[in-house]
């Protein structure tokens, strides 16, 4: 157990508290699921029975012990739920709070000043791997996708009107004894026909099918769709 609670008692923490935590915490942890920093509440007055935050790859708890230290309490927020972090510091500590995006404040208080500022780094860093990792069909996906669309190799043009999409403001030639599909105006494509269709626009550019104006314009619509 001493190995496993060492890496947690470099700043001033107290070894029993910190032993206490980790042994309950064994049976809670998800898979996966690894502690990055433990802080504990270190009041003016002798704390018998401190308040603890652990923050893990996956979430945020907060253990409160009850029943004289014969129990404890786990109150847990997974990182998407956070909003923001923030940390005050005191003559006496410093206050750890976070902000859910239920507009719920949860804060701990007397936390040492060197603890609160490891624990909102790490919580930095936990949300910003979050927001790197956006999920599909959200603005930042999109925004990558299109920049992985724009740095992709250009493929040589064999057949023009495979690859010609219609474009709303275009009269498109019309062939004749030839029947067309009525194609889907652009504000009802999907995600992935979005998507399909700027890579078309791109091909034509980069075979010089359409001025850097045209494509700028296309983009422009289809990013307003996504």
């Amino acid at each position: 157990m001493k190995e496993q609670i060492k890496k947690f008692l470099n700043e001033e923490q107290d070894p029993k508290a910190i032993e206490k935590i980790t042994s309950k915490l064994n049976d809670l942890l998800m898979k996966n699921e690894e502690i990055g920093y433990i802080g504990v509440q270190k009041k003016p007055a002798l704390t018998v029975f401190p308040d603890s935050i652990v923050l893990t790859n996956k979430r945020i708890i907060i253990c409160q012990p009850k029943n004289l230290g014969l129990s404890m309490d786990f109150i847990d927020y997974t990182w998407d739920q956070i909003e923001g972090t923030f940390v005050k510091e005191n003559i006496l500590g410093s206050e750890f709070s976070f902000s859910t995006k239920t507009d719920m404040t949860v804060s701990i208080d007397y936390i040492p000043k060197i603890q609160a500022r490891k624990i909102f780094t790490y919580a930095k860093e936990q949300l910003d791997i979050l927001k790197q990792g956006a999920l599909p069909n959200t603005p930042a996906a999109s925004e990558a996708a299109v920049e992985e669309i724009e740095e992709m190799e250009t493929e040589e043009v064999t057949n023009y009107a495979e690859i010609m999409p219609a474009v709303p403001s275009y009269t498109e030639p019309v062939q004749e004894n030839t029947a067309h599909a009525v194609e889907k105006p652009t504000s009802e494509l999907t995600q992935d026909e979005l998507f399909a269709k700027l890579q078309n626009y791109k091909k034509l550019l980069d075979n010089g099918l359409i001025l850097q104006g045209e494509y700028d314009a296309f983009k422009k619509e289809i990013l307003s769709l996504m």
